[in-house]
């Protein structure tokens, strides 16, 4: 499955720039490729510049690094019930609320990779599990109609959106 199989009616317009920003991917591959770049840009980071944001109000790297695996979480979830055919609507987030909330800055940089790691590998073992009925299957989550397939790009693309501002504005 690759991210030109995506019909633009499968995902709410504000998610367009994480999708075609990936290219012409396949999801399982990108969302391991990702991973494991990610996971080397922060293994070679010390841990004190996991504490830096580069303007106030602004996240930290850590505190960035605990709103994808919140987001991840999330929209696995999305994609968990809509692949049941569950057509209950999901309410949205508050990204900010949930970053002001966790604990992401007070947790070292190997328990925070190590959750990401997990999370991922999660996520790829539930996105492998799914039948490709299942894939193509749609609900509505923050008053969006979306397809599983596209939740799983979504997560990548929302991953290497991150990780871009990461390099940009970060290193």
């Amino acid at each position: 499955m690759k991210t030109t199989d995506l019909n633009p009616f499968e995902f709410a317009p504000f998610y367009k720039n994480y999708i075609t920003e990936l290219g012409d991917v396949d999801l399982i591959e990108t969302l391991t490729d990702s991973h494991n770049l990610l996971v080397e840009i922060i293994r070679k980071l010390p841990e004190d510049k996991l504490n830096y944001s580069y303007a106030k109000g602004k996240w930290s790297i850590k505190e960035m690094l605990q709103h994808l695996i919140d987001t991840e979480r999330i929209m696995s979830y999305r994609a968990l019930r809509f692949s049941r055919n569950d057509q209950t609507e999901i309410p949205g987030f508050d990204e900010d609320f949930y970053v002001e909330n966790s604990n992401g800055k007070t947790r070292t940089k190997e328990s925070l990779q190590n959750e990401f790691s997990l999370v991922r590998n999660s996520t790829i073992a539930l996105f492998n599990s799914f039948s490709d009925k299942m894939l193509t299957k749609t609900g509505n989550a923050n008053n969006n109609k979306m397809s599983v397939r596209a939740l799983g790009f979504i997560i990548a693309g929302h991953q290497m959106h991150h990780l871009k501002v990461l390099q940009e504005k970060y290193l």
